[in-house]
């Protein structure tokens, strides 16, 4: 997964600033943005302070990190499954 160019105090102070009535087009343009990446942090960080925001990051690492162990796990099992339900 591609990581953000912007920080997460960078985030929220943009999402701060279309708050204050300043247009999503002039913000967009001002950090070099798509209007896109605006509607989505928008949508995923609306209100949220910095704690907050640091702490979903992070539970989003760890529930990364136990994914790729359960399929890791799971292909283990298959495998094993495989070879001992073949015949000698």
């Amino acid at each position: 997964m591609k990581k953000s160019k912007y920080s997460d105090a960078q985030i929220m102070a943009i999402l701060k600033q279309a708050e204050n009535g300043v247009p999503v087009s002039d913000l967009c343009r001002e950090h070099g943005m798509s209007g896109a990446s605006f509607y989505k942090w928008r949508s995923k960080y609306v209100g949220m302070d910095a704690s907050p925001m640091a702490r979903m990051k992070e539970l989003d690492e760890e529930n990364k990190r136990l994914k790729k162990m359960y399929a890791e796990k799971s292909m283990q099992n298959d495998l094993l499954k495989e070879t001992l339900g073949k015949k000698w």
